[in-house]
């Protein structure tokens, strides 16, 4: 660690959690990974997931190669303050895309289409062929 790093407050760091601006903090550093959010082999998402806590469980337990860890140097900005972090926080996910309540209704209408769309083609099929056959 050097000495004269800046020092982050923990509230600073988690405001920085959107695709396009996200830090994370990991093993009392903190990084900002904005510039790799399009070449995460895991998605941004998984980066997203991350913020507004401390991150090193997460990326301890998906077992990170030496050289992802070589890779982090170049993302680094500085470490927490750890007197700022809480000792409990209440998780606040990222801020993406706002919940859809009319997604569940059109997906539940598509699912019902699949089922009933089959079952009309087979009766209009059942239909067609008994007005149709010659005695």
């Amino acid at each position: 660690m050097v000495s004269d790093a800046k020092m982050h407050s923990f509230e600073e760091v988690a405001n920085h959690n959107q695709i396009k601006d996200c830090w994370l903090i990991i093993s009392g550093k903190v990084y900002d990974v904005t510039p790799f959010m399009d070449d995460h082999p895991g998605g941004g998402e998984v980066l997203l997931s991350a913020t507004g806590k401390d991150g090193t469980n997460d990326f301890e337990d998906i077992g990170h190669s030496d050289e992802a860890r070589e890779m982090m140097e170049k993302y680094y900005i500085g470490e927490i303050d750890s007197k700022t972090v809480p000792t409990k926080r209440t998780y606040i996910p990222p801020q993406e895309t706002p919940y859809n309540p009319n997604a569940k209704a059109s997906e539940f209408v598509i699912k019902l289409l699949q089922f009933l769309v089959p079952l009309f083609i087979l009766g209009l099929a059942v239909t067609v062929r008994h007005y149709t056959k010659k005695d």
